[in-house]
């Protein structure tokens, strides 16, 4: 009830405060383009149209605002071209007509203003309906013995008397007061979808594009970072081991004949290398795609994770059936990297993961009750964990004061 009446309220705040601004809007917008194309023959029109271009300008943003009050959210400016650094004082002062958005500005302070006028008068209707309505019996009995005065009732019908009259006028103040919100919204809905198509739309779609490049580019280099830290483990590991297993084998060669039971010992140490060579590329080739994951999906994977964690895990999946390729791989590798962070560096006793899905977004939580001071700068295991999300056009969060516990949220969009 709390959040209906604060709909109510603003609601009518909008389309109420909506009606004097679009006058003054409306009435500069028709004035000022007139008087510019009526002089633009003798170039004087040219700065009065720059003129009221920059003023729809003032009084889009003023819309702008209003909108952010109604939405609940803000809503992006519109990128204004700027003049060339080296333009002169006329082309500066000519700017304001070559910008597209300068001239949706314009036109929307002509086109809202029917639309704000019949949302007013809709929004004071409705409310002077329920509030004389409802208000009907404190007024109906003192209205009543004017003389010659025809109540509602009487005109309808319904008889002449007071009771009569007062039923009525309460019926529809109840009918009023009922309907009241969704008319306001509707209402509300309408003026402000003008608004949101002339005067953001085109600042959200650049918006968007923008978060779509930024999303390539973290996922380019969430690819480069897993790329390079690949090489390191093989480097570091395999590579060393098959370099020592190699020199091993050679030694065993040259000495095969001269002490047998040497070479014997060699080769025992090569088959245990190799094992563990085999281990080590196991335990890589989990990283990167493990099989676990492409055939059986996200929660045989991350039990297979928790079962291999050091730290007890505390596993709560949620969700059943596949996602995307893209989203699998993606949680998978946030549950790897944080369990092998709380592995080295939390000193917790406990771990909890949970995977929920809330309408189309996977949220991921993963808790410790270790020592807190995790964070995502560089050089950290967590990292590469924003890049990795923001590339599926997740987020990524870390809540991990010192002294614990840490708290870890990622949410990815699922459809």
């Amino acid at each position: 009830m709390r959040s209906v009446l604060r709909r109510i309220g603003s609601d009518t705040r909008y389309l109420l405060a909506g009606f004097p601004v679009s006058i003054v809007f409306f009435v500069l917008a028709v004035a000022g383009f007139s008087a510019g194309v009526g002089t633009v023959v003798v170039w004087i029109g040219l700065p009065i149209l720059a003129g009221t271009l920059m003023m729809a300008r003032g009084m889009a943003d003023v819309e702008r605002r209003m909108l952010a009050d109604v939405l609940g959210r803000p809503v992006p400016r519109p990128r204004y071209r700027p003049a060339p650094e080296r333009a002169g004082r006329f082309r500066r002062l000519v700017n304001p007509l070559t910008s597209g958005q300068s001239w949706l500005d314009l036109l929307y302070g002509i086109l809202s203003f029917p639309l704000t006028v019949l949302a007013f008068v809709v929004t004071v209707t409705w409310w002077a309906g329920t509030i004389l309505g409802l208000a009907s019996p404190i007024y109906g009995w003192i209205t009543a013995r004017i003389p010659g005065n025809q109540g509602l009732a009487e005109l309808l019908g319904f008889g002449d008397g007071v009771l009569a009259d007062v039923i009525v006028n309460t019926t529809i103040g109840v009918l009023f007061a009922l309907t009241l919100p969704l008319v306001l919204r509707g209402a509300t809905l309408v003026q402000s979808g003008l608004g949101r198509a002339m005067l953001t739309g085109v600042a959200e779609l650049h918006e968007r594009i923008d978060d779509l490049a930024q999303g390539r580019a973290a996922a380019v280099s969430a690819e480069a970072n897993a790329l390079r830290r690949l090489e390191r483990d093989i480097h570091d590991g395999p590579q060393q081991r098959l370099v020592s297993l190699a020199m091993d084998l050679s030694r065993a060669q040259r000495q095969l004949s001269r002490d047998p039971r040497a070479v014997e010992e060699m080769l025992s140490q090569a088959i245990t290398s190799t094992r563990e060579t085999l281990d080590e590329l196991r335990a890589l080739s989990r990283g990167i795609a493990p099989p676990i994951l492409t055939d059986r999906g996200l929660a045989p994977a991350l039990a297979a994770l928790a079962g291999r964690c050091t730290v007890p895990v505390e596993l709560d999946i949620q969700v059943t059936g596949r996602f995307a390729a893209a989203i699998e791989n993606t949680v998978y590798f946030v549950v790897a990297e944080s369990l092998t962070n709380v592995a080295k560096h939390s000193h917790a006793t406990v771990c909890t993961v949970t995977l929920s899905k809330a309408g189309g977004v996977l949220m991921l939580t993963i808790g410790d009750d270790g020592v807190g001071g995790a964070h995502t700068a560089k050089g950290h295991g967590l990292s590469g964990l924003a890049d990795r999300l923001k590339a599926v056009d997740g987020t990524f969060a870390v809540d991990s004061p010192l002294g614990g516990p840490t708290v870890i949220v990622a949410e990815v969009p699922c459809g």
